[in-house]
């Protein structure tokens, strides 16, 4: 096949183009300021996300894992308890439920991608301390479904890594169930200018407890009530993100505007499943994932048809050589399995243009 053109999978640099002078006098005035750990740009950052996605408390971390792993360890999980999560997720989700001591117990998904409720009915013990809600390819996972089935005593935990603006029932991805993590690494919907990530919740408790361990286990320097680390936003960081989060409703509407241009152009063939957008969800298409057959020959295809396309995720969890002791084989969770076998993830970002969609289309379509 004869390349036409290429077709990058994400392109960071197109909104950097439009909103540089901003980003530049922010990064200045950080760099006048010399406030680059913390300080009053990160802080303005953690009030506006915190306003942005409807909850009290936004703390600013290192990256979206340390997000995760510092929700649970301020939520007292650790040897002996049980998490709950999806196997189709990315490996941090279930690697800070290692690193924090307690057993990630898997369970299956749904065809629109996000946690199996019945899977997570099944999966309940008495060492079932958290369930990790991921809210995946920009869309959330039915929290208020989960809370029904797992009830008050368990908490739900939001992996909203790639969610930044969903909304499910009215309400911001974020502030849906008791605390939620998220990274704001550069190909995010909202992206810094390095690896970045948040903690959020309304919980004074957790607040506090995170605020303490992100730094060395105190509020203040040389304060140690907590054994803690060094996880902080940094204020360029901070900047950053202040500037970007004021246009990230019309940046995800340019992402909805694309996914619908992808629905038009690739929704008559039905050897294309279209993504699935769950009642009461408003999507923010992180990612735009199509299943196919063969879809290892279809990937070839686009890519020598200069198009960038992507597999989100090739192997559930489970089937990850790191996560072996776990002792799920091939065959435990099929619907995790059968759509890492089908996934591709199309060139998707807010400046995509219609020609270039046009162009992914139909060599898509060819390629099949």
């Amino acid at each position: 096949m004869t390349v036409r053109r290429t077709v990058p999978f994400v392109d960071l640099g197109w909104q950097t183009r439009r909103i540089r002078e901003e980003t530049d006098a922010a990064i200045a005035r950080v760099i006048d300021d010399s406030a680059f750990i913390l300080g009053a740009a990160a802080e303005d950052f953690e009030r506006a996300f915190a306003d942005y996605c409807g909850v009290r408390h936004c703390l600013g971390v290192g990256n979206g894992t340390d997000a995760l792993e510092l929700a649970l360890e301020a939520a007292g999980v650790g040897d002996g308890d049980e998490v709950i999560l999806p196997a189709n997720t990315f490996a941090a989700t279930a690697e800070a439920v290692t690193r924090v001591g307690a057993q990630p117990v898997l369970v299956d998904c749904t065809d629109d991608y996000l946690i199996s409720v019945e899977g997570v009915a099944d999966a309940l013990t008495s060492r079932t301390r958290v369930v990790a809600a991921v809210h995946l390819y920009g869309q959330a996972a039915p929290v208020e479904v989960l809370r029904d089935v797992v009830g008050e005593d368990v908490l739900i935990l939001e992996d909203a890594a790639q969610s930044q603006g969903a909304r499910r029932n009215g309400m911001r991805a974020g502030g849906l169930g008791d605390i939620s993590g998220t990274s704001f690494y550069p190909g995010k919907n909202l992206g810094a200018f390095g690896d970045a990530g948040a903690v959020l919740t309304d919980d004074a408790a957790l607040f506090d407890t995170v605020r303490k361990l992100r730094n060395h286990g105190g509020a203040a320097k040389y304060e140690h009530s907590l054994v803690g680390r060094n996880s902080r936003l940094d204020g360029i960081q901070g900047a950053v993100l202040s500037a970007k989060l004021a246009h990230l409703d019309e940046w995800n509407q340019l992402r909805r505007d694309a996914a619908d241009r992808y629905a038009e152009l690739l929704g008559r063939d039905e050897r294309v499943q279209l993504p699935l957008v769950a009642e009461g969800n408003e999507h923010v298409f992180h990612l735009y994932v199509v299943r196919v057959p063969e879809r290892d020959r279809v990937l070839a295809g686009l890519a020598d048809a200069g198009i960038g396309a992507g597999i989100h995720y090739p192997a559930p969890v489970h089937l990850l050589p790191a996560f072996g002791f776990l002792g799920r084989g091939s065959g435990s969770l099929p619907r995790a399995e059968q759509h890492a076998r089908e996934i591709v993830s199309l060139p998707m970002y807010p400046g995509i243009t219609a020609d270039d969609q046009q162009y992914v289309a139909e060599t898509l379509l060819s390629v099949l």
